[in-house]
């Protein structure tokens, strides 16, 4: 890789999380992300960002390209998808990974409701109903104008970015992608996690990557570990951060 490719995915990376200008947190009640701006917590996606387009962090981020490179490199057929985009910051970094080495045969797609996590009740997995993280959709509700705005800061909304508005039970199992090469979760959810994977997982190619973003949580981590095992998938899960993993479909 040339050191302009080098000099932009890295300049990428710091506008999306800010670093340069070091925004601070928002707070949510049910977790403190301390006063102001920090270097620990933006390098490891644990804060929620005031101004930043990602909130998954440096580390995430570095994962990301890894894998889009390797697949790209290994000639790994298929788009990129992520499941869950909040202001697009991810989605965004991926398109100029594909932009930065001049991929113009694949697509990133972006599915979100683009209204903020489903509103848990009775009918929802207990995991999701202790969560509720509805109750935080005045930080988490990202419009699909707002998301598109932000790609086009960037000079990367083009006909390389398709978006899935809506649940993803209602527009995955009939989105019309043939093939992916990466799949990233960050859905948060039990019933989130679980449907990505039913209806994604079974297009991944071999040799692409998944990435599950919120495998800290216990929802998300145990709908990961039930379609494993239901599936028989026994690749190895690789930490990426104290939050995340990722793994490399084997067959």
């Amino acid at each position: 890789m040339d050191s302009g490719t080098t000099l932009y995915l890295d300049l990428l990376k710091k506008v999306l999380t800010n670093v340069i200008y070091k925004d601070g947190a928002q707070q949510a009640s049910w977790y403190y992300f301390g006063e102001g701006y920090s270097e620990h917590n933006r390098a490891n996606g644990e804060d929620w960002p005031m101004v930043a387009h990602t909130m998954v962090g440096l580390k995430r981020l570095d994962n990301l390209q890894y894998c889009v490179e390797k697949v790209l490199a290994d000639n790994v057929p298929g788009d990129l998808i992520e499941t869950g985009v909040w202001r697009g910051g991810a989605s965004i970094f991926a398109r100029g990974v594909l932009e930065a080495h001049g991929v113009k045969d694949r697509t990133v797609w972006l599915a979100d409701s683009f209204e903020g996590m489903p509103v848990t009740d009775g009918s929802s997995h207990p995991s999701d109903r202790e969560l509720a993280l509805h109750k935080y959709n005045d930080h988490l509700a990202i419009s699909l104008d707002q998301v598109k705005e932000n790609f086009a800061c960037y000079d990367l909304l083009d006909d390389q970015v398709a978006f899935l508005p809506g649940w993803f039970r209602d527009t995955l199992p009939t989105a019309p992608i043939d093939k992916l090469a990466v799949l990233r979760l960050d859905g948060d959810l039990y019933e989130s996690t679980m449907d990505s994977l039913a209806n994604l997982y079974p297009r991944l190619s071999p040799g692409g990557f998944v990435i599950i973003d919120d495998y800290v949580i216990p929802a998300c981590r145990e709908a990961v570990l039930e379609y494993r095992e239901k599936h028989g998938i026994t690749d190895e899960m690789v930490t990426i951060d104290d939050s995340s993993v990722y793994w490399r479909r084997s067959s």
